[in-house]
């Protein structure tokens, strides 16, 4: 995808202050048994055609409004995840804004997830 310049000079900006973790050592986390929550922040029609395996959907227009009910604690462990790792990065640093301590974007997002042919569930064409 081509993405403008000022999308990208504000993901870059917002990688400055968040911590990413990978496609990888995410699924190596949930081989090892480790409680944390996976979460998609891709639109509505982006999930409906598949996802991580263990995601739980919060869409990024939506996410700064209805994280506190679902993820009330500010020290819940919390990975986010989109397409390619931009707009999961700045739901990141808006959680981290809002107080979260523990939150991660997960770079390569769902693109690289299926190319290292981690566990998906939901997946359809379309």
């Amino acid at each position: 995808m081509d993405h403008a310049p000022g999308f990208l000079r504000l993901v870059e900006e917002s990688r400055k202050r968040i911590r990413e973790t990978t496609p990888e050592a995410v699924h190596a986390r949930q081989r090892a048994g480790e409680r944390f929550h996976l979460v998609d922040v891709r639109e509505d029609s982006e999930w409906e055609r598949g996802r991580a395996m263990g995601a739980v959907h919060l869409g990024k227009g939506v996410i700064e409004r209805d994280v506190e009910r679902l993820f009330p604690d500010l020290d819940a462990d919390i990975v986010l995840y989109c397409g390619g790792g931009y707009r999961s990065a700045l739901a990141a640093d808006a959680l981290q804004k809002m107080g979260y301590r523990r939150v991660q974007s997960m770079d390569g997002g769902w693109r690289r997830w299926r190319e290292l042919g981690l566990p998906v569930t939901g997946v359809r064409d379309g």
